[in-house]
């Protein structure tokens, strides 16, 4: 195991460095970048009559040679790609991430200023799903053929087929504006700090229950199936029927043996689900409810071409989710001691 472990571990780094290198290089032919942009608004500045002077634009003869050499040092863009990959993989290193270009930030402290966020939508999403889905798994199991398993499956495909911004539009618009029975953006109100504790717990529920309904519908339906799939294998095994045979109850027979083997897939899944709930299906979510995430921290830097931001998150993501990878193969050692890696 523990050879087995070190070599994971091993092959996590090419692949990361990989990831990083493939991005890099991407982003060096995308057009756009902090350069372009101040030459862009150092032109509009002019054309306005604002501050085109102050940013070096001379009118037809373009900016400044000069002051456009200060900005690319400014930005680090006065080297070639290969230093600038060199000088950012032992930053990442150091787990240093660098600092935001146009919020002259730490990338460390913007992540975890939004992390909050991300966090608030990802439990909640987590747990309510798992806590609906693996018990209405296991009666859709139980109750194979009925008319309950039909009628749950078609209202578990319907929420699987709506996407989860077309359900928090349609939820803004019914239960934020014309019912007005929930706010429509944030994740606190105005007077959060004059609240008691209390009031504070019951406005944070009330600001995030549309948000989480949105993400949660189309969440579960995979898991639910996934269960009931599971259970309905397990229950056909000669072990069940030996069970049966021997007198056992039947809610003896599938809690303690049935449930032991079927939740296996399931547990195994727990470590990928709850990471990737934080990162994942919430950017447009974020967007809709005006909420400052980790989703729309990414969104942004994307589009204002804050690679400091793009390559740090990049970076940090891909580890955690390199190494929940991991964790979740060693979880079915963990759950079936039958599993061994070779």
């Amino acid at each position: 195991m523990l050879q087995y472990i070190l070599k994971r571990i091993a092959l996590m780094v090419p692949t990361l460095l990989g990831i990083l290198l493939l991005t890099f290089v991407v982003i060096q032919f995308v057009p756009g970048g902090p350069v372009e942009q101040y030459l862009a608004e150092a032109k509009a500045g002019a054309v306005n009559g604002a501050e085109g002077g102050g940013l070096g634009y001379r009118g037809a003869q373009g900016v400044d040679p000069k002051r456009i050499e200060q900005i690319k040092a400014l930005y680090g863009f006065d080297k070639p790609a290969y230093e600038r990959f060199w000088q950012m993989l032992t930053q990442f290193a150091r787990f240093d991430l660098g600092k935001s270009f146009y919020q002259n930030r730490d990338v460390a402290d913007l992540i975890w200023e939004k992390l909050p966020v991300s966090m608030s939508l990802g439990l909640w999403t987590f747990f309510i799903s798992y806590l609906v889905a693996v018990p209405l798994g296991v009666a859709k199991a139980v109750r194979a053929g009925s008319r309950f398993d039909l009628l749950t499956s078609l209202l578990i495909l319907v929420g699987y087929a709506i996407p989860g911004f077309v359900l928090g539009v349609a939820l803004l618009v019914v239960f934020g504006g014309q019912l007005q029975w929930f706010p429509l953006r944030g994740l606190t109100s105005s007077d959060w700090d004059q609240m008691t504790w209390g009031g504070r717990i019951v406005d944070y529920l009330w600001h995030i229950t549309l948000p989480v309904t949105a993400m949660v519908v189309g969440s579960f339906a995979t898991t639910a199936m996934l269960t009931k799939n599971s259970f309905l294998e397990e229950i056909r095994k000669q072990y069940v029927v030996t069970a049966r045979a021997k007198g056992l109850s039947e809610r003896r027979v599938l809690w303690k043996h049935v449930m032991r083997n079927a939740l296996i897939p399931i547990v195994t899944g727990f470590p990928a689900a709850f990471i990737g709930a934080f990162y994942t299906g919430a950017l447009l979510i974020e967007t809709q409810f005006s909420l400052d995430g980790l989703g729309l921290l990414s969104y942004e830097s994307v589009i204002r071409r804050d690679y400091p931001v793009v390559m740090g998150t990049l970076f940090l993501f891909t580890l955690i989710g390199l190494v929940t990878k991991l964790v979740s193969d060693l979880c079915y050692v963990w759950v079936d001691p039958r599993v061994k890696f070779d």
